[in-house]
């Protein structure tokens, strides 16, 4: 994904790119010139008082760790109906310690009047030693979002505790990501999911590669200092944990299948993809093929991504995998999967035919504009709420030093590829507001800041604030989130999949906080009606087993949806 090794690749394909781009450029080009309705983002982050800079602590060696970091998380700390932001930061290289409050990991509460307030001190979720990713989930069951974050040194669970501060209870938890024989491994991200249906969150997390500052080499490309590709190191193992349901965690890494395959994951995303009632999971590999486990329902996973048509793109290559989200994009009822890459990969698009997967990068005339950027973040949310998820990438390059050495920028806009109603998409961020603006973004995550009903994000740079981008979009279409409780179900209701009918309009999307690159987003599930204001039938299916469904449901609300039947059991905090 970096470095020297890449450039080769990037060679021997460029004449196929080059072929490609004749082919479909006409169409292309006049996709490009259709207008978006409507869609507009504002940068909100300076008049709301989001003044987090995301500091990697960059050296002229340009170690590894530097270019990776990067994300946030979107959830609601304190219950107070308004999602707020946790931002994991980086730490000085080469100690990886916090050395100074810059290096702090920091947490704005969401005032609900447009303004946000910095309580992390009082939070007690400064943090230790170099982050990257961040998880959100209620693994205890009580009503309140904790907070897991990974990284190179350490790893640390945060427990909400309901007063606006949080604990650190790793080690009493046994969620370390300690390898007992590697060691403590570096840890790109993580993401909460109940795998065995029994009511409580399990945790899954994400390791990336054999990389150490006192070993790493110092790579060069054409005599200038460059971030070293994953090629030069091996792939790692990624951990499991099963919750215990008395607020530990037993290590079913083994067990369950998943360490007998490493990996160098970036992004995660978690989706029941065959329907058949156990929630599966995806990761986009670093320059290695990607994964697909295949939850057997039985405590153990099979890795199937390659006879699942996902383990390489259209062209049978691996390419730099990074943020990823699996989502159902064609409202047929089944998840696709999306991964954002690096420049000259394209951004995989894969159909879900039913158990297997058709990459459709170029049908869906994603091929032309993806190969020309590089992307970190990534999400399918309906931006502009006509009833269709649209693709949202994150761009900028991986070296800082791009144009000395590639003769292209670093700082790159927000690619938002709209989605046209037929399964193809067209980037429409030049003509949407502030996301046209070019900046080395990294991570993104998706919620709702100010309730209106229109999707926002936040992201990421290095070395720069935050960008808070408000949707501002000018049209009149209808919406609906749901806000989803729990009960003989993890309480968050994650994994619980929902239908929505509007008249004709059919579709489809589930719960789940592990979206994107290094990234949690907010755990309600949106729909965007078009011009319905009523849903005439809204459909749930829970983790559990109940069905439950609602009629006549008014349009333009966040509407809370209780699971039916008894609690489950609480969890011991």
């Amino acid at each position: 994904m970096t470095g020297t090794d890449f450039h080769g690749d990037l060679c021997k394909n460029y004449g196929m790119t080059a072929r490609v781009l004749l082919i479909v450029l006409a169409g292309w080009t006049f996709l490009q010139t259709r207008s978006a309705p409507g869609l507009f983002f504002e940068n909100a982050s300076e008049k709301a008082g989001i003044d987090f800079i995301l500091k990697n602590s960059i050296t002229p060696v340009r170690y590894y760790y530097e270019t990776m970091i990067g994300g946030a998380a979107v959830f609601d700390f304190d219950n107070d109906g308004f999602v707020d932001i946790f931002f994991p930061n980086g730490a000085s290289i080469p100690s990886l310690e916090k050395s100074d409050p810059s290096y702090d990991n920091r947490l704005y509460r969401n005032n609900g009047d447009g303004t946000f307030t910095d309580v992390t001190a009082r939070a007690g979720v400064k943090g230790l030693g170099y982050c990257m990713g961040v998880a959100t989930g209620d693994y205890d069951n009580d009503g309140r979002v904790d907070l897991y974050v990974c990284g190179v040194n350490y790893n640390q669970l945060f427990h909400n505790n309901g007063d606006g501060t949080f604990d650190d209870v790793t080690a009493r938890a046994g969620v370390p990501g300690i390898h007992p024989k590697l060691g403590k491994v570096w840890a790109i991200t993580a993401g909460w999911f109940d795998y065995n249906n029994d009511g409580r969150l399990d945790l899954f997390v994400n390791s990336y590669l054999t990389y150490q500052i006192a070993t790493a080499p110092h790579c060069k490309i054409q005599g200038v200092p460059a971030y070293c590709s994953p090629n030069n190191f091996d792939p790692l193992p990624n951990f499991l944990y099963r919750n215990n349901g008395d607020g530990t965690f037993t290590d079913v890494s083994e067990q369950s299948l998943i360490a007998r395959h490493p990996g160098k994951g970036m992004g995660m995303a978690f989706a029941d993809y065959d329907l058949d009632g156990f929630v599966d999971v995806f990761i986009s590999n670093d320059s290695f093929p990607n994964f697909l486990f295949h939850n057997k329902g039985d405590g153990t996973f099979e890795e199937v991504a390659m006879p699942a048509f996902v383990a390489y793109n259209e062209n049978g290559r691996t390419v730099a995998g990074m943020g990823a989200d699996f989502r159902d994009l064609d409202n047929d009822g089944k998840p696709e999967i999306f991964h954002t890459a690096m420049f000259g990969d394209t951004f995989p698009l894969y159909k879900n035919l039913g158990g297997q997967f058709e990459d459709v990068t170029s049908a869906t005339r994603l091929t032309i504009p993806s190969s020309r950027l590089t992307a970190w973040g990534a999400g399918m949310f309906d931006f502009d709420n006509d009833g269709y998820k649209d693709i949202f990438a994150s761009c900028a390059a991986i070296l800082d030093n791009s144009m000395e050495i590639e003769q292209r920028p670093f700082r790159l806009p927000i690619a938002l590829f709209r989605n046209n109603g037929d399964f193809t998409f067209t980037d429409v961020a030049s003509q949407a507001g502030a996301l046209s603006v070019a900046a080395a973004h990294r991570g993104a995550a998706f919620g709702d800041f100010n309730n209106d009903g229109k999707l926002d994000a936040v992201v990421v740079v290095l070395n720069s604030r935050a960008q808070l981008f408000l949707n501002r979009s000018r049209n009149s279409h209808h919406w609906l989130t749901i806000d989803l409780t729990g009960k003989a179900s993890n309480r968050d209701g994650l994994g619980t999949r929902i239908k929505v009918t509007a008249g004709k309009h059919v579709q489809y999307n589930h719960a789940s906080t592990t979206v994107s690159y290094n990234s949690a987003s907010d755990r309600r599930v949106h729909f965007g009606l078009g011009n319905a204001a009523v849903a005439d039938k809204v459909e749930l299916w829970w983790p559990s087993g109940a069905r439950q469904e609602l009629t006549g449901v008014t349009a333009d609300q966040i509407l809370k949806i209780v699971e039916p039947g008894p609690a489950a059991k609480p969890n011991i905090p």
